[in-house]
């Protein structure tokens, strides 16, 4: 049995593109596998979080906002990025909160989704919420969106069928119907 090719690329040089509040781009030269060399383009962003909140009457907490890069407005879970050095269950407990007003008594992990690997330096955490408590929300000064109740076994058929096409709020619907037998 032949050992299997060691996948690793080598950075050998890195231009910085851009710096902004929630990303940075930069530019690198890797030496590839087979001794060649290539481009990698990269954006760096902060690492965020995304809660499945469940209602008591098993309906996912769905926040609906426009989304300025697609031109549309897009169906999704509560979500956030992380403060520097903050806890992922702190953050979702957080933008939870903030985007619903919800506070649940059970709070499970759900793993973890790299949002699009080839470039994007990102990893977000989702979590399920159930035993929910509401207060009002606390959105910040530039976000607007508004919160629908969705039943658990439509949000399963729109992600399935490719209505909701957010990658989160695909793997975290998806994921609970798996792990939960939802």
């Amino acid at each position: 049995m032949e050992m299997p090719m060691d996948l690793t690329e080598v950075k050998l040089r890195r231009k910085d593109v851009f710096e902004g509040k929630i990303m940075t781009v930069h530019v690198d030269d890797v030496r590839l596998p087979n001794g060649e060399e290539a481009t990698r383009e990269v954006v760096d962003h902060v690492d965020g979080a995304a809660v499945l909140a469940l209602d008591e009457a098993n309906r996912v907490l769905v926040v609906r906002q426009y989304r300025y890069v697609f031109g549309k407005v897009l169906d999704e879970l509560p979500a956030g990025k992380l403060d520097p050095g903050e806890d992922p269950v702190t953050g979702a407990l957080r933008e939870l909160k903030e985007e619903t007003g919800a506070e649940p008594e059970t709070f499970l992990p759900l793993g973890k989704l790299l949002p699009a690997p080839g470039c994007y330096g990102e990893t977000l955490h989702l979590f399920l919420a159930k035993g929910l408590k509401f207060s009002q929300q606390q959105l910040d000064p530039d976000e607007f969106l508004n919160v629908e109740r969705v039943p658990f076994d439509e949000m399963v058929h729109r992600c399935v069928n490719g209505e909701i096409d957010d990658a989160k709020t695909v793997a975290a619907v998806l994921r609970a119907k798996v792990l939960l037998n939802l």
